[in-house]
């Protein structure tokens, strides 16, 4: 399994948090903005990049800030041809209600 975090890389890392109280990230988790699936005019990257860019492993989880931005992770799948993750909707906002789960900075 493998979570995929939409936000991006700052609020991975856990530098900047404009959103929720605490910073950072779910641990074993990797940082795949949603931008990155856009190219420099705001449409998706062509299927075959987006294939050869996209994490991959048996089971993908995504995720971000409140589960919106994971769902254009999703379309990004579809779009190149992948199976479509699964999608953590309470996302980064619901994890960290729960002072007893962990949570990661930095890359």
């Amino acid at each position: 399994m493998l979570l995929v975090d939409a936000r991006s890389r700052e609020r991975f890392r856990g530098e900047v948090e404009p959103i929720d109280p605490v910073a950072g990230h779910i641990p074993g988790a990797v940082c795949r903005p949603s931008a990155d699936n856009l190219t420099p005019w705001g449409r998706f990257k062509p299927p075959g990049q987006l294939a050869g860019e996209l994490p991959e492993a048996g089971e993908v989880i995504a995720y971000c800030g409140s589960g919106v931005t994971a769902c254009h992770t999703i379309l990004a799948y579809a779009v190149a041809g992948r199976p479509l993750p699964r999608l953590y909707p309470g996302s980064w906002s619901e994890w960290i209600r729960d002072p007893a789960r962990p949570v990661a900075t930095g890359d």
